[in-house]
This record gives C-alpha cells, sequence and structure tokens, in this order.
C-alpha cells in the first residue's frame, strides 16, 4: 500500500453520472485507472445539483433534470504521481472540468494497517482499527 502523508497534490474531475468511456461509466474508469496507476486512492461524490460549461441546470428536485447530475472524482497522492496520471485524465475527459490543489495529508491508513490484537475497534461497533 502506498504511504502518503504531508505535502500531496489532489486532483478533482467533474464530470456527468452519464459521461461514459466505450460503454462504462467515466468516472468508474477514471477510478479503475487510478487504482492500475498506484495511486493512493480515489473517492466517487454524486452531487444533487449543479451547471458546468453548458450552463444547463441538473438537480435532484425536477424529476425532468435528474439525469446526469455532476460527479466529482477527487484523487490525491504525491504531487509527482498525480501530474504522471494527468495524460490519462485528458485521454478521458472530453467534457468536464479538472481542477489541481495543493494540500496536505495528515492521516492515510487503511484497515490492512492496523496491528492485530490491539483491542481497538471503530465506531460503527467491532472492526478492528
Amino acid at each position: 500500500m502506498t504511504r502518503l502523508t504531508g505535502r500531496a497534490l489532489r486532483v478533482t474531475v467533474l464530470v456527468g453520472e452519464n459521461d461514459t468511456w466505450h460503454h462504462r461509466p467515466l468516472y468508474s474508469e477514471i477510478v479503475h485507472r487510478a487504482h492500475a496507476a498506484g495511486l493512493a486512492g480515489a473517492s466517487v461524490f454524486r452531487g444533487v445539483e449543479g451547471f458546468g460549461a453548458s450552463s444547463l441546470i441538473h438537480t435532484t428536485r425536477l424529476l425532468s433534470l435528474s439525469e446526469d447530475l455532476p460527479v466529482a472524482v477527487v484523487i490525491v497522492d504525491t504531487q509527482e504521481r498525480v501530474r504522471a496520471f494527468l495524460p490519462l485524465l485528458d485521454e478521458l475527459v472530453a467534457e468536464g472540468l479538472v481542477v489541481l490543489d495543493d494540500c496536505e495529508v495528515i492521516r492515510y491508513a487503511g484497515r490492512q494497517d492496523t496491528p492485530a490484537g490491539t483491542g481497538e475497534t471503530d465506531r460503527k461497533g467491532g472492526r478492528p482499527l
């Protein structure tokens, strides 16, 4: 697993949930390519309302406009690794927005990093920390 603390770079990719890459959701393709590239992590967030370059507002409040809601794919890793990944994003994202932000990683730990037998559990009751 990638170890990541300190200064990092966050890339946020804003696309529509109906955007596809070879009949697969674009957001899913981005996540799988980030995983294959060995990046520290990627998450997808579905928006409830938004508009982009087309200026058409998409919202969950009106049934007729609830299609193609905004989706944000957020990836955080070292500056070098994120910048190396940008050409892949350029290939995938024909319409949308790609934003880079400097950030600082305070904690990055997965379940497999937990020392066995510590007795500590998560707040949901039971899984070891």
